[in-house]
């Protein structure tokens, strides 16, 4: 099996300490074409899709192993081990935040630190818990995604990025959605929105930067406080960029965010 064919795996920098960036739900790794140049010339960037993603091999996915996050988590760990990464940096967005914090935790060997970037362990509100959407929002988003994924794609992809001043990102997230097979996204759009990771962020062990964006539909301020208070060696830092893809609307802040993070912790090699 090669590897590198499976997840589309892009390398760029091609030395020193490794980088390795996830991209978010309904997305690529071309998702992050605007962060990564920052980061060339002094780590190893290595970019891949999530199998069902971009241009990963379609073929090897399989249903009822990315019914789950956890199946995502362990593609994390063999994409590590087939390329012999360490003390590496991971760069999750979204939901890939949570799909590298439960990579990190089932084995935090490959990792020096972690960035996550709008992450979000639970998505519904549960008691004093506010995730930012009721059982019932989320049951009515999956039932509108099942029944005219398009249709859903060109409403909700302008409310995730928001920005609305500036439609050319809502439309490229739109198309990114609608170039994904609609069967995978919407299994994809159940392990993502039905998740409770909750009880795992203190098992994570690994330092972490938690980069909450200022307003985020997808991810509020109260689930960014929620994740430091609950994540040993965690840093949070709340961001001017709004919606939930900075990495598209804020690329610059991200990457000072990320490059003082960096240094402030010694994680330059």
């Amino acid at each position: 099996m090669d590897i590198r064919k499976k997840y589309n795996i892009n390398l760029a920098g091609h030395h020193g300490q490794p980088m390795l960036f996830a991209h978010g739900y309904g997305c690529d790794q071309h998702m992050w074409r605007y962060v990564v140049p920052a980061f060339e010339e002094d780590f190893k960037v290595i970019l891949f899709d999530h199998i069902g993603s971009g241009g990963s091999d379609h073929s090897f996915y399989q249903k009822s192993k990315y019914a789950t996050l956890e199946g995502y988590s362990n593609d994390i760990l063999e994409i590590c081990h087939g390329l012999h990464l360490k003390d590496t940096i991971f760069v999750g967005h979204s939901v890939s935040a949570m799909i590298g914090i439960l990579a990190a935790i089932k084995d935090p060997s490959p990792f020096s630190h972690l960035i996550l970037v709008a992450p979000s362990p639970c998505y519904i509100n549960d008691g004093d818990y506010i995730g930012g959407f009721s059982r019932e929002d989320i049951d009515g988003l999956l039932v509108a995604l099942e029944s005219n994924y398009l249709g859903w794609s060109a409403q909700m992809a302008p409310a995730i990025i928001g920005n609305l001043d500036r439609p050319e990102l809502g439309e490229e997230l739109t198309n990114s959605f609608c170039r994904t097979d609609p069967d995978i996204a919407k299994n994809f759009a159940k392990a993502t929105f039905l998740s409770d990771n909750r009880q795992e962020l203190p098992q994570l062990k690994v330092p972490s930067l938690i980069l909450q964006c200022s307003e985020d539909l997808i991810a509020p301020k109260t689930v960014g406080k929620y994740m430091k208070k609950h994540i040993p060696q965690s840093e949070m830092v709340i961001m001017d960029a709004t919606g939930h893809c900075p990495n598209l609307s804020a690329p610059e802040e991200t990457v000072a965010c990320i490059k003082s993070y960096l240094s402030a912790n010694n994680a330059y090699a």
